[in-house]
């Protein structure tokens, strides 16, 4: 009887090692499924953000000083205006783009391009004869000169060509770039800026 006790027991243990060994099997090897499955993914991301042509970095170079000017513009509120739409929508103005041109210098520091330049000067051909909404110098002079209706008016006026602008080199970032977070970033900035145009086209009346 004794005999036969211990020999259960025995089983009983051996039993528990090999159904502890299957279940260490399974979740290493669960484990290492969903490593490899990340890795895979941090990879894919890796080569998509590597991933650039010419237009995409044309589009950062050119797109970072046009955002900067509309930062610069939208800070030229302070003292001008207590209309609290304007005031709003130059705060909203530079919560999305300052972030914007963070990761444009970003992508260009990570494709080993020449960082954006700091001076709107610096980016030939970029006046406001361009073509794409800049504004020249005498332009914000004359801005920086006005205040309440007529700075309103007036600000509006030109933020509205401003964002035109934005929104054809947005377009073409779309139909010529290769990178999907510019991609995505520039589909962004036609659909962001298109309402804000809306909106002040309606405050204008």
């Amino acid at each position: 009887m004794r005999t036969t006790l211990v020999a259960s027991l025995a089983a009983a243990t051996v039993s528990a090692f090999l159904v502890a060994g299957c279940s260490s099997d399974t979740t290493s090897d669960s484990s290492m499924s969903t490593t490899s499955s990340a890795s895979v993914q941090d990879s894919a991301s890796a080569s998509a953000s590597a991933e650039f042509n010419d237009a995409d970095v044309m589009f950062a170079r050119m797109m970072y000083p046009h955002h900067a000017q509309a930062v610069d513009m939208a800070d030229m509120i302070q003292g001008r205006t207590d209309n609290p739409d304007v005031v709003a929508l130059a705060s909203a103005i530079q919560a999305a783009q300052q972030p914007e041109m963070d990761r444009m210098t970003a992508w260009l520091a990570e494709w080993g391009q020449p960082a954006p330049p700091s001076d709107m000067g610096e980016m030939s051909g970029m006046d406001h004869s361009s073509g794409m909404g800049m504004m020249s110098q005498q332009d914000m002079d004359v801005l920086t000169g006005l205040s309440g209706p007529e700075f309103d008016r007036q600000w509006l006026t030109m933020m509205i060509e401003h964002h035109e602008g934005a929104i054809e080199m947005a377009n073409k970032e779309i139909a010529d770039g290769s990178n999907p977070d510019a991609q995505e970033m520039a589909r962004t900035i036609v659909a962001t800026q298109q309402q804000e145009i809306d909106t002040m086209q309606r405050m204008l009346g």
